[in-house]
């Protein structure tokens, strides 16, 4: 989305020990363990990452990555040491660049920052709508309700406590700008697709799901006058992920999705490390 957030300054270098890793990663597969997905069987002693597809959907931040029209800078990399034997840099950054998390706060004042979402928010079994043969035809195309029925229609009902995403396609632009977001220049009309907003009501009020994402530039088509599917998002305490990639790779269903973003205290969103696992 396009107001700017509080800007991110990392200035500090550390490292993991190997114990200090191995325990991080066996929180993280006792985290997936204790969802209890059916779609997705679970040793005693956690996931067997070797029946899954690790999918990564997540865009390289660079300097030079498309950025919303009007973002004055919206990330630095300034090297503070660098030497053969260490470096340090500097990392300035819009909380909405690249692939990011938009926190209920981001559209809701009193919705929840980016350090209050539960972790069960941010870790959860998948469910991708295709559209991209309706964006082709029509780059303004927004999801709509009938979309969401012939989906649940095929693929069974959405479940309370998914996370959506809407497969467009528009992510093979994302190394040009013009295309990726219809125009480069401020003020001028965007032209892209994303979720409509009685669809967004749809999935975030009565499916009760967790997140919305989209591998577009924003959880609003371009050309929408207002943000009004932040609006619903903001108010139903559901998060978005916005510049999501590698889509095409997911299942309809089945897959399961790690969204986890830099734990900012009172953030409106942040970056983000979009990891899908998907069963082989």
């Amino acid at each position: 989305m396009s107001p700017l957030g509080p800007a991110l300054h990392i200035g500090e270098a550390f490292s993991l020990q190997p114990s200090t890793f191995m325990r991080l990663r066996a929180c993280l597969l006792a985290i997936a363990s204790a969802l209890s997905l059916a779609s997705l069987p679970v040793a005693a002693q956690g996931i067997d990452l070797a029946r899954y597809v690790l999918v990564d959907l997540t865009h390289e931040v660079a300097a030079n990555g498309p950025a919303w029209p009007g973002s004055v800078r919206p990330f630095t990399l300034d090297t503070l040491v660098a030497s053969p034997s260490t470096a340090m840099f500097r990392l300035t950054m819009n909380e909405h660049f690249a692939t990011h998390l938009d926190a209920p706060r981001h559209a809701a004042g009193g919705g929840m920052t980016t350090e209050q979402l539960p972790l069960e928010r941010l870790i959860a079994p998948v469910v991708v709508i295709d559209v991209q043969r309706q964006a082709a035809a029509n780059r303004d195309y927004a999801l709509s309700v009938a979309d969401v029925e012939a989906h649940e229609a095929q693929y069974g009902r959405i479940t309370s406590g998914s996370i959506v995403l809407l497969r467009t396609g528009w992510s093979r632009f994302w190394a040009d700008p013009a295309r990726y977001f219809g125009a480069v220049e401020e003020g001028s009309t965007l032209h892209f697709p994303s979720f409509g907003v009685e669809a967004a009501r749809r999935l975030a009020v009565e499916r009760g799901v967790f997140m919305l994402g989209v591998d577009a530039p924003s959880t609003d088509i371009g050309a929408a006058p207002t943000f009004a599917v932040h609006a619903v998002l903001g108010a139903a305490s559901v998060s978005g992920l916005e510049n999501l990639t590698n889509l095409d790779a997911l299942p309809r269903t089945g897959a399961l999705l790690l969204a986890l973003p830099i734990k900012t205290r009172g953030g409106s969103g942040g970056p983000v490390r979009a990891v899908a696992l998907v069963p082989r």
